[in-house]
């Protein structure tokens, strides 16, 4: 298994370069002069000319992306351009916020999607799978910004029994969470049903059910291990899709994350932090999708050979 993973981390490699370069392109080819940040747009050449040779902007952009490279492996990402503080500290003071919300949001997804699909697959073609399937259906259509507005007119505006922006307590996170966790569960439910359709009909579960075997533990451990791996995939490509979806959901709620911070770095064009939060982001992704294959041998060890 060791082997296995060097393997995946040694493939991981050479993707995280190539999303640096694009990052680092990306941010560089946009619009706006980072160097109104440092110095008053009024001052004359020869000063901003000093601070822009200061701050190395005055370098070709494929010299600065070496020097970039080179000290964000050394965990320096520089300094932030508006503020003036180390990028990593930046980073490191609002990482935890977004950790916590995307982790809410995946396990929630999980334990309502689970069963919802299981459900569904158990009574196939009754008005309880169409049903499921249906708002399954509609979760997936539901852009997060408007649901994440609809929840505040409701539950924060209307109802008053939730906060609608801050961060410190459970109440301060369930309706970002839920926000967030919203497609991942529909998506979830509807692959779950289709993976357990394929299983339950198999003949080895046709045999446990003709021994005697509880229907409980026919379903929840022998056919619901069998259709894992289809789970386990969507469950690495939705870890990427809700890091990225935090952008939205924390500046709706005003949730101290990196979603936040981001969206705010790019208004002001601050280069250095802008690179740092998406190296960041991109490293989650990463690590998500092995996780994930991590997830696919413990499942089922012959996926290691």
């Amino acid at each position: 298994m060791g082997k296995y993973f060097i393997k995946k981390i040694v493939i991981a490699i050479p993707t995280l370069i190539i999303i640096s370069i694009l990052i680092f392109l990306t941010v560089h080819l946009a619009p706006g002069d980072p160097l109104n940040l440092l110095v008053n747009p009024m001052a004359s050449q020869e000063v901003r000319e000093q601070v822009r040779k200061e701050y190395g902007l005055d370098k070709p952009v494929l010299i600065q992306y070496f020097i970039f490279m080179k000290n964000a492996l050394r965990g320096n990402f520089g300094r932030s351009l508006k503020t003036h503080k180390p990028v990593f500290n930046m980073i490191a003071k609002r990482f935890p916020a977004t950790i916590i919300l995307t982790g809410s949001a995946l396990v929630f997804a999980y334990i309502i999607s689970l069963p919802i699909g299981i459900l569904a697959a158990l009574k196939q073609n009754t008005i309880i799978d169409r049903g499921a399937m249906f708002l399954a259906l509609i979760g997936v259509g539901i852009p997060s910004f408007w649901l994440s507005l609809i929840l505040i007119i409701f539950f924060g505006l209307h109802l008053r029994w939730l906060p609608v922006s801050g961060f410190g307590s459970l109440k301060h996170l369930i309706l970002p969470a839920f926000a967030l966790s919203l497609e991942t569960i529909a998506i979830n439910s509807r692959m779950t049903r289709s993976s357990m359709l394929e299983v339950i009909n198999q003949d080895f579960i046709m045999v446990l059910r003709a021994k005697g075997i509880s229907e409980w533990r026919v379903i929840w451990v022998h056919a619901l291990k069998n259709g894992l791996i289809s789970i386990i995939t969507v469950l690495g490509l939705r870890i990427g899709w809700l890091i990225g979806g935090n952008v939205i959901v924390e500046y709706v709620f005003a949730w101290p994350g990196l979603g936040r911070q981001l969206v705010d770095a790019i208004i002001a064009n601050d280069y250095p932090l802008i690179q740092g939060i998406m190296m960041v982001v991109a490293l989650m992704i990463i690590f998500g999708n092995i996780l994930a294959d991590f997830l696919y041998v413990i499942v089922d060890p012959r996926i290691k050979y």
